[in-house]
């Protein structure tokens, strides 16, 4: 396993940090920065990183850095949108601001941007863009849910009472529907075309559903949620035609702060309040790979799979942000695929080609006093020329 601990330098304490998803399978990670007011004040800021896929680290160097305004305080949130050419940013001093990635990897430009629904909307605790990318929503401290279309930003749902505070949420694979949860431990499943409330997820009584994640390999309608049932952490299974709890499944030894699925929905992954982090595989939800105090003593913040690697970021007050190659069973690449069949064709071609020329020795057929087995070629050589058969053709008559 390779880690790379944050890079601090003269800012403030890493908040949160999230993969932006780039052209021919390029990642980047965009990393937010409270600012520092002890000692030397410095702004808050958005750093974007390289990643090499290599090295399993991300660049020393940021190819893009961007200064929030001290009215905006500091970050809270930021979500990116699947296009990897704009991401949300929510402020501690309330609202959300929009910017764009300009540029490409020689030089990159974080332009910011008009967001009017959510320019005073108060402090947003989590934000999310749909799996196709045309709709966002927010969900406040002060239990407003908000959903709207993607670019046009028309206001889909305005609920200012959908929760007493809302703590996750998370969109479906197809983008139909919009998963949220409640610091009272409630969780509701919303309607995304338009906001129309369906149901509000079974539990016991001394359950709190805290977390919530779609499944995401399209075959299995899955809705992962993590909850405490008493003082055990558990991460509940539903059932996303019925919405019916189909069982539960015990993953961390600690309650989750944070929760993520892979973008090929083959693993899911809980960040702990303790520093640890645990991915299991969604087919047997059984842990593939675990990293005990991976932020020591520290409440993992964020944690996210990178889009086409078995790497995880993570990030952390005390110890930044750190890459993490996973621990588990390499698949095979497409290259790889191909170049197997390559090679049981040309091995056909070869037992078919020794096949033939031993066919009769196999079979032990009598062969005539003056027969003689015909010599061909698969690769056109022939030990004679067409006229020579021809005229031994004539002779023969």
């Amino acid at each position: 396993m390779e880690i790379e601990e944050a890079r601090r330098g003269e800012s403030g304490h890493v908040v949160c940090g999230s993969w932006i998803r780039r052209p021919k399978k390029v990642n980047w990670a965009i990393i937010a920065r409270a600012s520092k007011r002890r000692g030397s004040s410095s702004p808050a800021l958005l750093n974007i990183f390289s990643f090499d896929p290599i090295t399993t680290s991300l660049s020393s160097s940021p190819l893009a850095i961007h200064e929030l305004k001290e009215s905006d305080g500091d970050p809270v949130a930021i979500s990116v949108h699947p296009g990897g050419d704009y991401f949300v940013c929510s402020t501690s001093k309330g609202g959300c601001k929009l910017f764009e990635i300009v540029g490409g990897a020689m030089c990159v430009t974080v332009l910011a941007k008009e967001l009017p629904p959510l320019q005073n909307a108060g402090l947003q605790k989590c934000m999310a863009f749909s799996f196709d990318g045309s709709k966002l929503a927010t969900g406040g401290v002060d239990g407003c849910l908000r959903i709207m279309e993607w670019p046009n930003l028309t206001v889909i749902l305005d609920e200012p009472k959908a929760h007493k505070s809302i703590r996750d949420m998370d969109f479906s694979l197809d983008s139909e529907f919009l998963a949220t949860t409640s610091t009272d431990g409630s969780a509701r499943i919303w309607k995304a075309e338009d906001g129309f409330p369906l149901s509000t997820l079974e539990r016991s009584g001394d359950e709190n559903i805290e977390l919530c994640r779609f499944s995401k390999d399209g075959t299995k309608p899955f809705l992962f949620c993590a909850a405490q049932r008493g003082d055990v952490p558990v991460v509940n299974v539903y059932d996303i035609s019925t919405w019916k709890k189909l069982g539960f499944k015990k993953l961390s030894r600690k309650s989750a702060s944070t929760m993520a699925v892979s973008l090929d929905g083959k693993y899911i992954a809980l960040g702990g309040k303790d520093g640890d982090i645990s991915v299991a595989e969604v087919k047997t939800m059984e842990i593939y790979h675990y990293s005990k105090r991976l932020h020591l003593g520290q409440t993992i913040a964020s944690l996210e799979f990178c889009p086409s690697e078995r790497v995880m970021l993570t990030t952390s007050s005390e110890w930044g942000e750190m890459v993490t190659k996973l621990t588990v069973p390499k698949e095979w690449k497409e290259w790889q695929i191909y170049a197997l069949l390559f090679c049981l064709f040309m091995a056909s071609v070869v037992l078919a080609y020794v096949f033939f020329e031993n066919s009769d020795s196999f079979w032990k057929l009598p062969m005539g006093k003056d027969q003689r087995r015909p010599k061909i070629s698969l690769f056109g050589d022939s030990s004679t020329t067409p006229a020579e058969d021809h005229n031994k053709w004539n002779l023969d008559l």
